[in-house]
């Protein structure tokens, strides 16, 4: 950290060799970007040109476009900057005295932790400020005074990818007190369903979005956490795994009850029987090893996005990107409308599997559509705020689920020929309406809704799980 001399009273804390070094890393290496962008914002520079630069860069990055000095200097022309910043001249002053990009996250670090100082100097200021002239009682001072120191801690606070093994870690140490890698080589990613994946002509296709979309409460989370589950166990995969909706540690419950068997209610309240235990103790066991990769911002943009998965996979390979959901992502864009933004989001999705050369699994939300129709099983129309998703998608794949719109009563009077106990209670339709180099169809599974499993209708399960199979279905031709 640089103070001048003599003006230590005057100029907060800043490092401006900190910040042209980050500058000087970006026009050396296009890559470097990928390091720094999740956590550094513009707004954190204290010398305003390097700020202007900053934002250059992260333009031809947003846009996709070559990051170099020639480029972010076009760039600066255009928003009439160049000149402002010091010219070409200071761009070349910047790479001539760092002609590297070594040691980019940590001069990224002093630059952030600077902007943090004078963060907290201004709060501190505006709390002194209040307490000397506020008339209120000094509950509510204290009250705005931890509102605005929350503040600046939230805006330090940038959620990273968490591994599956540290979610785990609070119920490994609760089984314990009794309370409670490098890139695969494969080309196509296994959902872990033998007729999905026929379907599928393998598997999951590198370089595809596909979109898994139902209406609520019928299983796209728990349909996607066992796609993760089944690349990670079957084939080594490395999963980003992205949840805009649920918290990291609800995602890893529903995988526990998912390996153990163990009803998710019953985990969720530490109600384990003895024979609970042992199960969840092997299950963590066998999820702690898995190359799952989670990350739960609830604000979280295409950039960020893209530059978490891309850092990701620089650092430990990646094979499969999960999205939950689509809707709930933001474009960082200013002034679109809601079906603009979703249909960059999409847009961006696609052009993100293209970029990665992996699958991008993302799930969506339909319309009320299909609940108005006589058939209620979706349709490509349906899926929800843009035509764009169904343009972008590679694959699209529907959840319907019969038992949730006809009851066991409604569901015999209209069978009366089946067999009483020939009502598909958890059996699921698995419909794959577009499928862009490969049939289309549809396929049956189980779901076992407590244990947020899916499952092949034949798949045997083991004895001591207590939930009882339902009866075989056979679909109609």
């Amino acid at each position: 950290m640089v103070v001048e001399a003599g003006r230590a009273e005057t100029l907060p804390p800043h490092d401006i060799d900190a910040e042209e070094a980050v500058i000087a890393s970006l026009l050396v290496d296009s890559e470097a970007i990928y390091k720094v962008a999740p956590r550094l914002k513009s707004e954190d520079f204290f010398r305003e040109k390097n700020a202007w630069v900053y934002d250059a860069c992260r333009a031809l990055w947003d846009r996709s476009e070559s990051l170099n000095q020639i480029t972010v200097a076009h760039e600066l022309a255009r928003r009439n900057r160049l000149e402002d910043v010091g010219g070409a001249a200071y761009l070349s002053r910047l790479v001539t005295d760092l002609p590297t990009s070594v040691g980019v996250e940590s001069y990224a670090k002093d630059v952030v932790e600077c902007a943090l100082r004078r963060r907290l100097i201004s709060t501190c200021g505006a709390i002194a400020a209040d307490a000397y002239q506020s008339p209120d009682l000094v509950d509510k001072i204290l009250a705005r005074a931890e509102t605005m120191m929350a503040a600046v801690r939230q805006a330090d606070s940038v959620q990273d990818f968490v591994h599956i093994r540290e979610l785990l870690t609070g119920y490994l140490e609760s089984a314990e007190a009794g309370v409670g890698a490098v890139a695969s080589a494969v080309r196509a990613i296994t959902t872990g369903f033998m007729d999905l994946d026929t379907l599928l002509t393998t598997g999951l296709k590198r370089g595809d979005l596909v979109v898994v979309a139902a209406r609520p409460s019928l299983g796209k989370t728990s349909l996607v956490l066992n796609f993760a589950k089944s690349a990670s166990e079957r084939q080594s995969a490395t999963v980003a795994f992205f949840s805009i909706e649920m918290a990291a540690e609800q995602l890893v419950q529903r995988m526990l009850a998912m390996e153990s068997g163990v009803d998710s209610a019953r985990l969720a309240f530490g109600q384990h029987s003895e024979r609970d235990e042992r199960r969840i103790t092997q299950a963590l066991g066998v999820l702690s090893d898995f190359p799952i990769y989670f990350d739960d911002s609830a604000m979280l943009t295409v950039a960020e996005m893209r530059a978490k998965a891309r850092r990701l996979q620089l650092e430990r390979g990646l094979d499969l990107v999960v999205i939950d959901y689509l809707q709930l992502m933001q474009s960082g864009a200013r002034n679109e409308n809601r079906v603009q933004e979703v249909s960059y989001v999409s847009r961006s999705l696609k052009q993100l599997a293209r970029d990665l050369d992996v699958p991008v699994v993302a799930c969506s939300q339909l319309s009320r559509a299909a609940e108005s129709r006589h058939n209620n099983v979706p349709q490509l129309s349906d899926l929800r705020e843009s035509g764009s998703i169904e343009q972008d998608a590679d694959v699209v794949m529907f959840i319907y689920r019969e038992d949730k719109y006809v009851s066991r009563e409604d569901w015999q009077r209209q069978h009366p020929d089946r067999p009483t106990d020939g009502y598909p209670a958890g059996i699921t339709q698995i419909v794959l309406a577009k499928h862009r180099n490969g049939p289309t169809g549809t396929i049956h599974l189980r779901f076992r809704e407590k244990i947020a499993r899916f499952e092949d209708l034949l798949v045997r399960q083991p004895e001591e799980w207590e939930e009882e199979p339902p009866p075989e279905f056979e679909p109609e031709p």
